[in-house]
């Protein structure tokens, strides 16, 4: 699923935030202490304000792109010997190019809910379209 700004969006499921509210300054108690924790529920809507997608490549699926790249422009002008080390540093990079392509784009969104709550960076995987 391919989440788009101001599609209306809803959680799939309840979802706790991992770090614990601490109070502000402007607080009757003492700043910085803990508030408690934070959990929405599954169901609850907002409105998607950012999709940002993210490109994790790692550096041996760069390398192999790189040299497939080389190979295909130039390995038949290659002498022998420097085609075949070529070739096999590509086959040694495969299984890093294969778990990249397999990997996808990571997209994460950042979601205003209509109670005033704002969640970023969030994965799109956990809502589902309202």
């Amino acid at each position: 699923m391919t989440l788009k700004e101001g599609q209306r969006v809803k959680l799939a499921a309840d979802t706790r935030l991992t770090d614990w509210a601490a109070m502000t300054g402007d607080s009757s108690t003492s700043p910085g202490a803990v508030a408690g924790s934070l959990l929405l529920a599954a169901g609850t809507e907002g409105t998607v304000e950012r999709v940002v997608e993210h490109e994790h490549q790692s550096q041996e699926a760069r390398e192999y792109e790189r040299l497939k790249s080389l190979l295909d422009a130039f390995g038949q002008e290659m002498p022998t010997e420097s085609r075949r080390q070529l070739e096999e540093k590509i086959g040694s990079l495969e299984p890093e190019w294969i778990a990249y392509q397999e990997q996808g784009l990571r997209v994460t969104v950042r979601v205003r809910f209509d109670l005033g709550l704002i969640l970023d960076d969030a994965r799109e995987d956990v809502f589902t379209p309202a």
